[in-house]
């Protein structure tokens, strides 16, 4: 008996290794000192920069989206999507990314599939500014079926202490101003492949009229990042609050940016939900409550602003993101619910 044949084949991670040493590489910054393969990942931060530096840090899956990109056979996406995703995850407290780091694991080690993975991985990277100076890939024969892989991402960002966005200055009167999303990002996979795949039988190359592409190609599209459109906001500090729009969507995730004695009021005709949401809430019979609890609805991130300032921010965010915003709502007295009008 060897290791091989229990199911992991070192070779294949050595050549796993090989392929994805150049993508990472490709992604460094001048803080990176270390090279892919060291036991730890070595990074700098230039202090010159900041008085006060806070590390922000963050780490998430792509959920059961990768179910989709097994039945689809594309693997390229779902690596951006990680990081896009981490990226958001921090950016709603003022941080800006400085590395990365990824998990995958799988039954059986494809060099080619975990290539494809890592590129998505460091492409995301390249277009966040951020650097992968590590991670892990990990074969586990029989924890894993054949085929299939799960992926993790691990995020450090810096912000300046007194720039820390934490929602404390929100008060009522305040504006709230949606930025669009991509689609469903990396959350509800469970349930839409239920209603997609299941209920209405499709198969992930059937061509949706309302969608315009495949059912495959709009469930994998790409989870926007929200660093480049939100950061001239930031410069200026015409933000209070931020939220992204994640698993829970905008029902449980605005309220955690709340302070005390504030709600938010969502005015439901200030925007067009996209028609992947709305197909699924007719196609599965889901509930309005459900659907704005489980998905985005087409709003990625929410920004807090002063009401005087969310003309300029609107016009900012859409110069920035390439996408018009939208002007959501407000935030009123309450006890840090999301309420619906």
């Amino acid at each position: 008996m060897d290791y091989k044949a229990s199911g992991v084949d070192i070779d294949a991670g050595n050549e796993t290794v090989r392929r994805i040493r150049s993508l990472a590489r490709g992604t460094f910054t001048p803080g990176v000192l270390s090279d892919i393969g060291s036991f730890g990942g070595l990074f700098r931060l230039d202090q010159d920069r900041f008085q006060e530096p806070v590390l922000v840090s963050s780490a998430d899956g792509v959920g059961t989206k990768l179910k989709v990109a097994f039945m689809t056979g594309r693997h390229d996406t779902v690596g951006a999507d990680l990081v896009n995703h981490c990226v958001n995850d921090i950016l709603v407290q003022g941080a800006e990314p400085l590395f990365f780091l990824d998990y995958l694991a799988t039954g059986r080690l494809s060099p080619s599939v975990a290539e494809q993975v890592v590129a998505g991985v460091a492409r995301g990277c390249r277009e966040n500014g951020c650097a992968l100076i590590g991670g892990e890939t990990a074969e586990m024969p029989g924890f894993y079926a054949d085929g299939e892989y799960d992926i993790a991402g691990f995020i450090v960002g810096v912000v300046e202490k007194s720039r820390v966005i934490d929602g404390r200055s929100i008060a009522p009167g305040d504006a709230l101003v949606g930025l669009p999303s991509t689609g469903l990002h990396t959350n509800g996979y469970s349930l839409a492949r239920r209603v997609f795949f299941e209920e209405a039988g499709w198969k992930v190359d059937t061509l949706v009229p309302e969608l315009g592409a495949t059912i495959g190609d709009a469930l994998l599209a790409p989870h926007r990042s929200y660093l480049s459109t939100v950061r001239p906001l930031l410069d200026r500090q015409l933000v209070k609050g931020l939220a992204h729009i994640t698993g829970g969507g905008i029902t449980e995730n605005l309220p955690r940016v709340l302070p005390e004695g504030c709600a938010a009021r969502i005015d439901l005709g200030s925007w067009t939900v996209p028609p992947v949401f709305r197909l699924l809430q007719q196609r599965g019979g889901v509930a309005r409550e459900e659907m704005f609890r489980a998905f985005n609805m087409g709003v990625g991130l929410v920004v807090v602003c002063a009401a005087a300032d969310r003309e300029r921010v609107c016009d900012m965010a859409a110069a920035a993101g390439g996408s018009a915003a939208v002007r959501l709502g407000a935030i009123v007295g309450g006890d840090r619910t999301v309420r619906y009008a």
